[in-house]
This record gives structure tokens, sequence and C-alpha cells, in this order.
């Protein structure tokens, strides 16, 4: 059964290997001349005032480099793979054998359909996970100068990025690994349950970019309770101020949290704790900042950020990455169920 699996599974082995060694190549050549500009720039142990400017300097250097799309392409290309693993490893893995009817010869063998499938499931889930584990380790170094600069630049870049932001977290650490073996087991349940491999390819494409989506805007927030910090509303960090035409007012504060955070949501309450919204005054309608500002202070507002902080990325890391891999081999279980049933014939 290894070897047979092997044999069915070896091009598309070989073409991963193969784009896993050019990415590399790229990776290192590159990485090499972003690690350098690094410590030409002085940052590896700066401490003191101007760390955050020789940090922004450099990543405005990356900006006009080649850096800058590398960066971006190799967040891509983390978010990608296990999408197209779902898509070209999991849902043909079944649909093929309905379409072409081995099924037939393959499951009325001396192998059982358990065995079949468990050592299908096994070697090119692991295949999957590894996949996805070593790009996101190549392009975790690679970035490592990157993000390591943007802290200490402390937002005063102009490309304030965070390891917790929803577009970065899952293009880091561990949590590819999990998204890939969610994938595979997606694309082999949905394979089996459509039998057809195009639609099945098609389904799981469109499955696990809603989840992905969904994750990340919505639930990954409530893993860990957020941190929330109420403070006096400072007038002079005001960065967003709206009045509507039915008079109602906004207003928004820098967050007094690290840049590396991640900001939930940032809102400015009256000093009895409710959502402040007006109704503005003259001072801010047609007066100048400073009356406008002057006003505002005497409503003694309150400023309430909820926010989760960088120390919490591998936190983040370990919980979402138990999760898919768990929610895969719940569906490799479903597959098994359906296989040995014999809903599948």
């Amino acid at each position: 059964m290894i070897w047979l699996t092997w044999r069915q599974f070896r091009a598309q082995a070989i073409t991963a290997a193969a784009a896993l060694a050019v990415l590399a190549i790229v990776l290192l050549v590159t990485g090499i001349g972003l690690a350098h500009a690094y410590n030409d720039a002085g940052l590896p142990g700066c401490h003191g005032g101007g760390c955050a400017g020789a940090a922004s300097l450099f990543i405005d250097e990356a900006k006009a480099n080649i850096y800058h799309l590398v960066f971006y392409a190799g967040v891509f290309l983390v978010y990608a793979a296990p999408a197209l693993i779902g898509v070209f490893w999991g849902a043909p893995l079944i649909t093929r054998e309905i379409e072409a009817g081995t099924f037939r010869l393959a499951w009325n063998q001396s192998v059982t359909r358990r065995r079949w499938l468990a050592v299908k499931l096994g070697l090119i889930g692991l295949a999957a996970i590894a996949t996805s584990g070593l790009l996101s380790l190549m392009v975790g170094w690679w970035s490592s100068p990157i993000y390591a600069a943007a802290q200490q630049a402390a937002g005063s870049n102009s490309l304030s990025i965070s390891r917790l932001d929803p577009p970065m977290f899952g293009a880091q650490g561990i949590v590819p690994m999990g998204y890939a073996a969610f994938a595979f087991a997606l694309g082999v349940t949905l394979g089996a349950l459509i039998r057809r491999t195009v639609p099945a390819m098609a389904a799981t494409l469109a499955v696990f970019a809603g989840v992905q989506l969904a994750w990340a805007d919505v639930i990954r927030q409530h893993l860990i309770a957020p941190v929330r910090s109420l403070t006096p509303l400072n007038v002079s960090a005001i960065n967003e101020l709206s009045i509507t035409s039915n008079q109602t007012m906004t207003v928004v504060a820098a967050a007094k949290v690290k840049s590396t955070a991640w900001v939930l949501s940032n809102q400015t309450l009256t000093s009895a704790g409710k959502p402040f919204t007006g109704p503005p005054t003259n001072a801010c309608i047609s007066g100048t900042t400073q009356q406008c500002n002057a006003w505002l202070a005497s409503k003694h507002l309150q400023q309430l950020v909820s926010y989760q902080p960088a120390s919490r990325f591998w936190e983040f890391q370990w919980y979402e990455t138990a999760i898919f891999l768990a929610v895969g081999l719940a569906l490799a279980a479903l597959c098994s169920w359906l296989i040995r049933s014999k809903r599948i014939a």
C-alpha cells in the first residue's frame, strides 16, 4: 500500500519539492542581503532613542527595494499552499478512484478499506503538513528582520506591521501546518461526498477560503479574552474626528498600546461609560482645532481600547493549530466512516 500510494502521489510530491527548492534559493539569496542590510543599519541589539529612526529608515529602504515584493509574495504563498494542497491533493484522492471506476478493485482486495484510506491520509497528510511547515519556516526566517525592525520602529514607519495582525498571523509559525491538515482533509471529505473531481476541487477552495476569512475576522479574537484599557481621552492624540449629517460625532484617538499589539476596538466613552456621539458644538463644526479640543477636554471623555498584546502570539498559534488539526482528524474520521459503511461504492 505504501509503495502504491507513493507511485500515485510521486508527481505531486516531486512538483512540490521542486517548487520549494526554487523558492528556497530565491529566499536564501535575497534573505542574506536583507540580513546584511539589517546589520548594517546597526539594529541588532540596538537600544536607545535612535533605534526607532534607524529601524524606520531600514524599512523605507526595504520598501524601495525588491525586498518589499518578496515579503508580500512570501505571505501570499504561505496562505496559498494549504488551499492548493486541499484542491489538488485532497479533492482528487477519492474522486479519481470513483470516476475511473478503480475503487471496485482497490476496495475489494486483501487490503481493507480502512487501511487503504489510513495509508493514503497518513502519508499524503504528513507530506502536506511538512510542505506547509517548511514553507512557513523559510518565509519566517526571511522576514524576521522586517518584523524585528517594525517592532523597533514602534509605529514611526510607513510599514507598521505586527505578527498578530490578521493578514500576517496565518503566514507564520506553526499555524500553516494546521491549515494544511485541515485543507487536505476537507478536500478528501468533499470529494467523498460530491464524487466528482472538478466540483469537489471548486467546493474545497470556496469552503477553505470562507473558513480562513471568517476565522481571521470573527473567531480568532475570541480564542483568548482581550485586554481592555480604559484611560482619560488624550485630546492631543486624536487622529480621527467625524461629524455626520444628522449631527452625530465620532472621536478616535491613537491607542495607548504598543504598535505590535492587535487592536480590536478603540472607542470614546462619556464619563458615564456610554459611547460618545456628541452632539457637536460650533467649536468643532466651524471653530479651530484648538477650540474643538478644548471643548472635548471639558467633557471628560474616556478612551476604551480592547487589544491582544504581542506576547500572546505563540499562545494563539498553538490554540489555532490544535483546533485545525482536530477538525482535520474529525473530517478524516468522517471519510473513514463513509468508506467503511459502503456509502461510497
